[in-house]
C-alpha cells in the first residue's frame, strides 16, 4: 500500500485559505498584537519587526522566491493564498523592507535582528540509530531527538538565561528551535558563532569515528557539558542507546565502541571476549547485548585503581561515548548567520503531509511523529464540523485537532508580549533615572 501523502495544490490552497493561523504567526514574529480592523479603532503602526521581515516561498517546480515582505498580516495572507507555496520560510528583520532590495544600493540591505535558531535532523543520527534510516522516523528513534531537546533546552535556559523558546517539529525527521528573547534577537553573527562554539560537541563526518574532543588531557568536562552529561546518563543512555536501540548489539556496533576506547589492553580483552561469543548471551535480568557489553567495559575500567591516570582516562572515554551517542547533533550553519532562513511553523511537509507543529519540551518524550495531524486529516475534520466551521466568529483551525497546537503558539506569544512589556517598562525607568 502506498504511503505517499496526498498533498495536491488544491489541498494546499484549502489549507492556507481555511486553516493556517496567520494572526498567531504575525504576533509571534512582530512581538505585537494584530491591529484591530474596526473602523472606530485608533490607527496602529506596524513596526519594522514585521514590515522589514523576510519571507521566502518555495513554489511547485522548485521555484524559490526570496526577499518578500509585507505591510500587514492581510497582505501576507493574500500573497500566500495567491502563490500557494509548497512551503515558506522565515528570515531576518532587515534595516529596510526586503521587497525593496532591487531599488537599494548594492549591499545596502543588511539583517539587524533575528531569532536564534537551531536545527536538529534525524539524518545525522543514521550511523548510530538501528530502527530506521534515511528519511524514515518512528517513535523509537525519536528518543534521540528527545534527548537533544531536553539538554539543549536546559542549556539555553540555564547557561544563557533565555526564556522564550519555541520548539517546532519539522514535519518529518527533525525539530527546530526558535529563541525569541530580545537579547537573542540582537545577537550579531559573531556572537551566534560563539554560542555555537559553546554548544557544539559532536564534530566530524562519517569518516571520523571519535566525534567528541572537548577535553584537554585528563581534565574534566566544562560545567555546562557536565550538566548535560548527567541528564543524558540518567535519562537517555541506558533506555535509548543500550536497551531500545541496542547500539552495541551487532558486530559493527561493538567494533565502533572499541574504536572509542583509548587503552589497548582493555580493547584486546573485550575484543577477545566478544569475538568468542558464538551466540548472543542471555542475561538473568533480560539485559540487552549492549547493556551486557557496557557492563563488560565498566568491569575492565574498574580493574584499574581509582585515581590512577589510566582509570581517569578510561572514565573520561566512557563519558565521551555517552555524549557521542546522545548529545544534540546540531546543524551549526543554520545557527551562525542571521540571514539564514528556516521553515515557518504550521507549514506542511510535502513528503509526509504532516503539519510542522509546536512541541512541548517538557513532554518531548511522549511526542509521536506518526500521530501529528496531516493536512488531509485536518481538512476532513473541518468538513465534518459542518456549520460550526462556517461560523465567521470561529477561526477554521479552532474546529480541528490543530487547535491544541495553535494554542501552544498563542501561549508562547503571550509570554513574548509580557516580556516585551517588561522590557519597555525597564527602558522607561532607565530614561527617568537621571
Amino acid at each position: 500500500m502506498s504511503t505517499e501523502p496526498n498533498v495536491t495544490p488544491e489541498i494546499m490552497l484549502a489549507f492556507y485559505s481555511r486553516l493556517y493561523p496567520f494572526k498567531s504567526i504575525f504576533t509571534w514574529l512582530s512581538h505585537s498584537h494584530v491591529p484591530s480592523t474596526a473602523k472606530d479603532a485608533p490607527a496602529t503602526r506596524i513596526g519594522p519587526s514585521w514590515t522589514n521581515r523576510e519571507f521566502a516561498f518555495t513554489l511547485k517546480g522548485d521555484v524559490y522566491i526570496r526577499y518578500n515582505s509585507f505591510q500587514d498580516v492581510e497582505e501576507f495572507k493574500k500573497q500566500v493564498i495567491k502563490l500557494n507555496p509548497e512551503r515558506f520560510e522565515v528570515g531576518a528583520i532587515y534595516n529596510a523592507k526586503p521587497r525593496d532590495k532591487k531599488t537599494l544600493p548594492a549591499s545596502a540591505l543588511q539583517p539587524v535582528r533575528r531569532e536564534l535558531v537551531f536545527d536538529i535532523d534525524m539524518t545525522d543520527y543514521d550511523e548510530i540509530r538501528t530502527c530506521c534510516k534515511s528519511k524514515s522516523i518512528c517513535k523509537r528513534c525519536w528518543g534521540f531527538i528527545a534527548a537533544a531537546v531536553t539538554v539543549l533546552d536546559q542549556s539555553l535556559r540555564q547557561d544563557f538565561g533565555f526564556r522564550l523558546l519555541l520548539w517546532v517539529y519539522s514535519g518529518r525527521r527533525g525539530i527546530h528551535c526558535w529563541v525569541s528573547d530580545h537579547s537573542a534577537m540582537m545577537l550579531t553573527d559573531d556572537q551566534r558563532k560563539a554560542i555555537m562554539g559553546w554548544l557544539e560537541v559532536i564534530k566530524g563526518g562519517k569518516e571520523m569515528t571519535k566525534k567528541v574532543n572537548i577535553r584537554f588531557g585528563t581534565n574534566s568536562l566544562p560545567p555546562s557539558i557536565e550538566a548535560s552529561l548527567n541528564t543524558l546518563s540518567e535519562q537517555y543512555f541506558i533506555p535509548v542507546i543500550l536497551q531500545d536501540q541496542d547500539c552495541f548489539g551487532s558486530k559493527v556496533g561493538w567494533k565502533t565502541l572499541l574504536e572509542l576506547i583509548p587503552d589497548r589492553d582493555v580493547v584486546n580483552n573485550l575484543r577477545e571476549k566478544w569475538e568468542n561469543e558464538e551466540e548472543p548471551r542471555r542475561s538473568k535480568n533480560s539485559q540487552s547485548q549492549s547493556e551486557m557489553r557496557w557492563s563488560d567495559l565498566k568491569k575492565e575500567v574498574k580493574g584499574y585503581e581509582k585515581g590512577t591516570l589510566k582509570r581517569n582516562i578510561l572514565t573520561g572515554a566512557m563519558e565521551d561515548i555517552i555524549l557521542q551517542y546522545t548529545y544534540p547533533r546540531l546543524d551549526a550553519e543554520v545557527s551562525k548567520r542571521r540571514n539564514h532562513l528556516l521553515k515557518a511553523p504550521f507549514c506542511i511537509h510535502p513528503g509526509t503531509g504532516r503539519v510542522c507543529v509546536p512541541v512541548d519540551p517538557a513532554k518531548v518524550d511522549e511526542f509521536e511523529p506518526e500521530k501529528v495531524p496531516s493536512v488531509e486529516q485536518l481538512l476532513n475534520e473541518l468538513d465534518a464540523a459542518g456549520s460550526k466551521a462556517e461560523d465567521t466568529n470561529i477561526l477554521g483551525w479552532e474546529s480541528t485537532s490543530l487547535s491544541a497546537y495553535v494554542g501552544m503558539l498563542d501561549e508562547h506569544n503571550r509570554r513574548i508580549l509580557q516580556a516585551e512589556r517588561e522590557r519597555k517598562q525597564a527602558e522607561g525607568r532607565k530614561d527617568l533615572s537621571w
